[in-house]
Protein backbone atom coordinates (compact mmCIF):
# COMPACT_ATOMS: atom_id res chain seq x y z
CA UNK A 1 0.00 0.00 0.00
CA UNK A 2 2.79 2.41 0.89
CA UNK A 3 4.35 1.98 -2.56
CA UNK A 4 1.04 2.66 -4.28
CA UNK A 5 0.46 5.76 -2.14
CA UNK A 6 3.98 7.10 -2.90
CA UNK A 7 3.48 6.55 -6.62
CA UNK A 8 0.14 8.32 -6.53
CA UNK A 9 1.67 11.26 -4.65
CA UNK A 10 4.51 11.54 -7.16
CA UNK A 11 2.11 11.37 -10.09
CA UNK A 12 0.06 14.13 -8.51
CA UNK A 13 3.21 16.22 -8.01
CA UNK A 14 4.08 15.89 -11.70
CA UNK A 15 0.50 16.68 -12.67
CA UNK A 16 0.65 19.83 -10.58
CA UNK A 17 3.87 20.90 -12.30
CA UNK A 18 2.30 20.26 -15.69
CA UNK A 19 -0.68 22.42 -14.73
CA UNK A 20 1.64 25.26 -13.68
CA UNK A 21 3.45 25.03 -17.01
CA UNK A 22 0.23 24.93 -19.03
CA UNK A 23 -1.21 27.94 -17.21
CA UNK A 24 1.79 30.24 -16.89
CA UNK A 25 4.05 29.24 -19.80
CA UNK A 26 1.74 28.52 -22.71
CA UNK A 27 4.33 29.01 -25.45
CA UNK A 28 6.83 26.84 -23.60
CA UNK A 29 4.16 24.25 -22.84
CA UNK A 30 3.13 24.02 -26.48
CA UNK A 31 6.70 23.18 -27.45
CA UNK A 32 6.98 20.49 -24.76
CA UNK A 33 4.11 18.62 -26.43
CA UNK A 34 6.59 17.72 -29.16
CA UNK A 35 8.83 15.82 -26.76
CA UNK A 36 8.44 12.06 -26.28
CA UNK A 37 5.88 11.54 -23.48
CA UNK A 38 8.46 10.05 -21.12
CA UNK A 39 10.53 13.27 -21.19
CA UNK A 40 7.73 15.81 -20.76
CA UNK A 41 7.22 15.41 -16.97
CA UNK A 42 10.84 16.36 -16.29
CA UNK A 43 10.47 19.59 -18.26
CA UNK A 44 7.24 20.39 -16.44
CA UNK A 45 8.93 19.78 -13.08
CA UNK A 46 11.79 22.12 -13.92
CA UNK A 47 9.37 24.79 -15.14
CA UNK A 48 7.16 24.38 -12.07
CA UNK A 49 10.06 24.94 -9.69
CA UNK A 50 11.28 27.99 -11.61
CA UNK A 51 7.77 29.43 -11.52
CA UNK A 52 7.47 28.95 -7.76
CA UNK A 53 10.71 30.90 -7.27
CA UNK A 54 9.59 33.57 -9.75
CA UNK A 55 6.37 34.09 -7.85
CA UNK A 56 8.29 34.70 -4.63
CA UNK A 57 10.18 37.62 -6.18
CA UNK A 58 7.50 38.94 -8.56
CA UNK A 59 4.60 38.89 -6.09
CA UNK A 60 6.52 39.09 -2.82
CA UNK A 61 5.04 38.54 0.59
CA UNK A 62 6.19 40.11 3.85
CA UNK A 63 9.64 38.46 3.74
CA UNK A 64 10.57 37.34 0.21
CA UNK A 65 14.23 36.83 1.15
CA UNK A 66 13.11 34.50 3.92
CA UNK A 67 10.74 32.75 1.55
CA UNK A 68 13.55 32.16 -0.94
CA UNK A 69 15.79 30.83 1.83
CA UNK A 70 13.02 28.50 2.99
CA UNK A 71 12.60 27.28 -0.60
CA UNK A 72 16.34 26.65 -0.83
CA UNK A 73 16.32 24.64 2.41
CA UNK A 74 13.28 22.66 1.28
CA UNK A 75 14.98 21.98 -2.04
CA UNK A 76 18.09 20.62 -0.30
CA UNK A 77 15.91 18.43 1.89
CA UNK A 78 14.11 17.10 -1.18
CA UNK A 79 17.42 16.36 -2.90
CA UNK A 80 18.56 14.49 0.23
CA UNK A 81 15.43 12.36 0.11
CA UNK A 82 13.65 14.10 2.96
CA UNK A 83 9.98 14.89 3.16
CA UNK A 84 8.71 18.08 1.58
CA UNK A 85 5.34 19.69 1.81
CA UNK A 86 5.66 21.14 -1.69
CA UNK A 87 4.61 18.80 -4.51
CA UNK A 88 6.67 20.78 -7.03
CA UNK A 89 9.82 19.92 -5.08
CA UNK A 90 8.86 16.26 -4.94
CA UNK A 91 8.57 16.16 -8.72
CA UNK A 92 11.77 18.17 -9.13
CA UNK A 93 13.83 15.94 -6.83
CA UNK A 94 12.63 12.87 -8.72
CA UNK A 95 13.53 14.53 -12.03
CA UNK A 96 17.01 15.46 -10.81
CA UNK A 97 17.69 11.90 -9.65
CA UNK A 98 16.14 10.26 -12.68
CA UNK A 99 18.02 12.36 -15.26
CA UNK A 100 21.27 13.06 -13.39
CA UNK A 101 20.90 16.85 -13.39
CA UNK A 102 23.68 18.80 -11.64
CA UNK A 103 22.26 20.04 -8.33
CA UNK A 104 24.70 22.98 -8.24
CA UNK A 105 22.78 24.59 -11.11
CA UNK A 106 19.88 25.26 -8.77
CA UNK A 107 22.11 27.30 -6.48
CA UNK A 108 23.03 29.56 -9.41
CA UNK A 109 19.36 29.92 -10.29
CA UNK A 110 18.38 30.91 -6.76
CA UNK A 111 21.23 33.41 -6.60
CA UNK A 112 19.71 35.24 -9.57
CA UNK A 113 16.31 35.15 -7.90
CA UNK A 114 17.89 36.82 -4.87
CA UNK A 115 19.30 39.51 -7.14
CA UNK A 116 15.73 40.40 -8.10
CA UNK A 117 15.10 41.38 -4.49
CA UNK A 118 17.87 43.97 -4.37
CA UNK A 119 19.01 44.86 -7.91
CA UNK A 120 16.73 47.21 -9.83
CA UNK A 121 19.02 48.30 -12.70
CA UNK A 122 21.97 46.94 -14.67
CA UNK A 123 24.76 49.25 -15.77
CA UNK A 124 25.93 47.15 -18.71
CA UNK A 125 25.64 43.79 -20.45
CA UNK A 126 28.34 42.23 -18.29
CA UNK A 127 26.28 42.91 -15.17
CA UNK A 128 23.15 41.59 -16.85
CA UNK A 129 25.02 38.47 -18.00
CA UNK A 130 25.55 37.44 -14.38
CA UNK A 131 21.81 37.56 -13.85
CA UNK A 132 20.79 35.88 -17.11
CA UNK A 133 23.24 33.03 -16.60
CA UNK A 134 21.59 32.10 -13.32
CA UNK A 135 18.03 32.88 -14.33
CA UNK A 136 18.06 31.33 -17.80
CA UNK A 137 21.41 29.93 -18.93
CA UNK A 138 21.39 27.28 -16.21
CA UNK A 139 17.84 26.30 -17.22
CA UNK A 140 19.22 25.28 -20.60
CA UNK A 141 21.91 23.27 -18.82
CA UNK A 142 19.32 21.60 -16.57
CA UNK A 143 17.34 20.54 -19.63
CA UNK A 144 20.26 19.02 -21.53
CA UNK A 145 20.21 15.62 -19.78
CA UNK A 146 16.46 15.39 -20.44
CA UNK A 147 16.73 16.39 -24.09
CA UNK A 148 19.73 14.16 -24.71
CA UNK A 149 22.67 14.80 -27.02
CA UNK A 150 24.43 13.01 -29.86
CA UNK A 151 27.80 14.44 -28.84
CA UNK A 152 29.46 14.89 -25.46
CA UNK A 153 27.14 17.01 -23.31
CA UNK A 154 29.93 19.54 -22.69
CA UNK A 155 29.97 20.33 -26.40
CA UNK A 156 26.26 21.18 -26.43
CA UNK A 157 26.27 23.04 -23.10
CA UNK A 158 27.31 26.53 -24.34
CA UNK A 159 24.58 26.46 -26.98
CA UNK A 160 21.96 25.31 -24.48
CA UNK A 161 22.91 28.13 -22.11
CA UNK A 162 22.85 30.66 -24.96
CA UNK A 163 19.37 29.57 -26.02
CA UNK A 164 18.08 29.94 -22.47
CA UNK A 165 19.54 33.44 -22.38
CA UNK A 166 17.96 34.29 -25.76
CA UNK A 167 14.57 33.28 -24.34
CA UNK A 168 15.26 35.49 -21.32
CA UNK A 169 16.22 38.49 -23.43
CA UNK A 170 12.97 38.04 -25.34
CA UNK A 171 11.05 37.97 -22.07
CA UNK A 172 12.82 41.13 -20.91
CA UNK A 173 11.62 42.96 -24.03
CA UNK A 174 8.08 41.62 -23.88
CA UNK A 175 7.78 42.52 -20.19
CA UNK A 176 9.50 45.93 -20.07
CA UNK A 177 6.32 47.65 -18.87
CA UNK A 178 5.42 45.04 -16.26
CA UNK A 179 8.98 44.92 -14.92
CA UNK A 180 9.03 48.71 -14.71
CA UNK A 181 5.88 48.54 -12.59
CA UNK A 182 7.81 46.24 -10.22
CA UNK A 183 10.64 48.76 -10.04
CA UNK A 184 13.04 46.86 -12.30
CA UNK A 185 14.76 47.75 -15.57
CA UNK A 186 16.66 44.82 -17.06
CA UNK A 187 17.80 46.62 -20.21
CA UNK A 188 21.37 47.79 -19.51
CA UNK A 189 21.67 51.50 -18.78
CA UNK A 190 24.67 52.12 -21.05
CA UNK A 191 22.86 50.73 -24.09
CA UNK A 192 19.72 52.70 -23.26
CA UNK A 193 21.79 55.86 -22.83
CA UNK A 194 23.18 55.44 -26.35
CA UNK A 195 19.64 56.18 -27.55
CA UNK A 196 18.98 58.95 -25.04
CA UNK A 197 16.81 56.69 -22.86
CA UNK A 198 16.83 56.26 -19.09
CA UNK A 199 14.45 54.98 -16.42
CA UNK A 200 12.63 58.31 -16.28
CA UNK A 201 11.96 58.23 -20.01
CA UNK A 202 10.73 54.64 -19.83
CA UNK A 203 8.41 55.59 -16.97
CA UNK A 204 7.00 58.46 -19.04
CA UNK A 205 6.53 56.10 -22.01
CA UNK A 206 4.68 53.62 -19.80
CA UNK A 207 1.91 56.21 -19.47
CA UNK A 208 2.12 58.16 -22.69
CA UNK A 209 3.48 55.59 -25.12
CA UNK A 210 7.04 55.23 -26.45
CA UNK A 211 8.69 58.00 -28.40
CA UNK A 212 11.20 57.47 -31.16
CA UNK A 213 14.29 57.06 -28.91
CA UNK A 214 12.53 54.40 -26.83
CA UNK A 215 11.40 52.53 -29.94
CA UNK A 216 14.93 52.64 -31.34
CA UNK A 217 16.34 51.31 -28.07
CA UNK A 218 13.84 48.43 -28.05
CA UNK A 219 14.72 47.62 -31.68
CA UNK A 220 18.38 47.54 -30.68
CA UNK A 221 17.76 45.06 -27.87
CA UNK A 222 15.60 42.93 -30.19
CA UNK A 223 18.57 42.75 -32.55
CA UNK A 224 20.75 41.59 -29.66
CA UNK A 225 18.22 38.88 -28.84
CA UNK A 226 18.14 37.73 -32.47
CA UNK A 227 21.93 37.56 -32.50
CA UNK A 228 21.82 35.38 -29.39
CA UNK A 229 19.37 33.01 -31.10
CA UNK A 230 21.76 32.76 -34.04
CA UNK A 231 24.68 31.92 -31.76
CA UNK A 232 22.60 29.18 -30.08
CA UNK A 233 21.25 27.66 -33.30
CA UNK A 234 24.12 25.20 -34.00
CA UNK A 235 23.35 23.46 -30.72
CA UNK A 236 20.03 22.06 -31.96
CA UNK A 237 21.85 19.63 -34.27
CA UNK A 238 23.76 18.32 -31.23
CA UNK A 239 20.56 17.21 -29.49
CA UNK A 240 18.93 13.80 -29.61
CA UNK A 241 16.89 13.75 -32.86
CA UNK A 242 13.63 13.13 -30.97
CA UNK A 243 14.19 16.35 -29.00
CA UNK A 244 15.17 18.61 -31.89
CA UNK A 245 11.61 19.39 -33.10
CA UNK A 246 10.68 20.58 -29.60
CA UNK A 247 13.64 22.91 -29.22
CA UNK A 248 13.45 24.17 -32.80
CA UNK A 249 9.75 24.91 -32.39
CA UNK A 250 10.27 26.64 -29.03
CA UNK A 251 12.94 28.79 -30.66
CA UNK A 252 10.62 29.78 -33.51
CA UNK A 253 7.77 30.53 -31.12
CA UNK A 254 9.92 32.80 -28.96
CA UNK A 255 11.46 34.52 -31.97
CA UNK A 256 7.91 35.17 -33.15
CA UNK A 257 7.47 37.33 -30.04
CA UNK A 258 10.22 39.56 -31.43
CA UNK A 259 8.31 39.72 -34.71
CA UNK A 260 5.19 40.86 -32.85
CA UNK A 261 7.23 43.51 -31.07
CA UNK A 262 8.44 44.77 -34.44
CA UNK A 263 4.89 44.67 -35.81
CA UNK A 264 3.84 46.95 -32.93
CA UNK A 265 6.56 49.42 -33.93
CA UNK A 266 8.52 48.33 -30.85
CA UNK A 267 5.92 49.46 -28.33
CA UNK A 268 6.53 47.28 -25.28
CA UNK A 269 5.46 49.90 -22.76
CA UNK A 270 1.72 50.15 -23.37
CA UNK A 271 1.06 46.70 -24.81
CA UNK A 272 2.26 43.11 -24.42
CA UNK A 273 3.46 41.27 -27.51
CA UNK A 274 1.40 38.11 -28.00
CA UNK A 275 1.81 35.66 -30.86
CA UNK A 276 -1.63 35.00 -32.39
CA UNK A 277 -2.98 31.47 -31.98
CA UNK A 278 -3.06 30.95 -35.74
CA UNK A 279 0.62 31.74 -36.09
CA UNK A 280 1.50 29.54 -33.13
CA UNK A 281 -0.31 26.66 -34.83
CA UNK A 282 1.45 27.34 -38.13
CA UNK A 283 4.80 27.20 -36.35
CA UNK A 284 3.99 24.11 -34.29
CA UNK A 285 2.43 21.91 -36.99
CA UNK A 286 5.65 21.30 -38.96
CA UNK A 287 7.27 20.39 -35.65
CA UNK A 288 4.60 17.72 -35.11
CA UNK A 289 5.48 16.14 -38.44
CA UNK A 290 9.21 16.24 -37.72
CA UNK A 291 8.57 14.82 -34.27
CA UNK A 292 6.63 11.87 -35.70
CA UNK A 293 9.35 11.22 -38.26
CA UNK A 294 12.08 11.29 -35.63
CA UNK A 295 10.20 8.77 -33.48
CA UNK A 296 9.57 6.48 -36.44
CA UNK A 297 13.26 6.63 -37.34
CA UNK A 298 14.19 5.81 -33.74
CA UNK A 299 11.78 2.86 -33.69
CA UNK A 300 13.01 1.36 -36.98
Amino acid sequence: MGGVRALTTLDAAYAGSRAINAHHGRTYYLATRLLPPARRPAVHALYGFARVADEIVDTPGVDPAGDLLALEHALKAAFDGGATGQPVLLALADTVRRWGIDQDLFGAFLNSMRMDLTVTDYANLDELAEYTHGSAGVIGLMLLPVLGTVSPRAEAAPYAAALGEAFQLTNFLRDVGEDLDRGRVYLPADHLAAFGVDRERLTWARTHGPDRPVRRAVAHFAALARATYRSAAPGIALLDPVSRPCVATATQLYRAILDEIANADHDVLTRRAIVPAGRKAAIALPGVAKCALARLTRAS
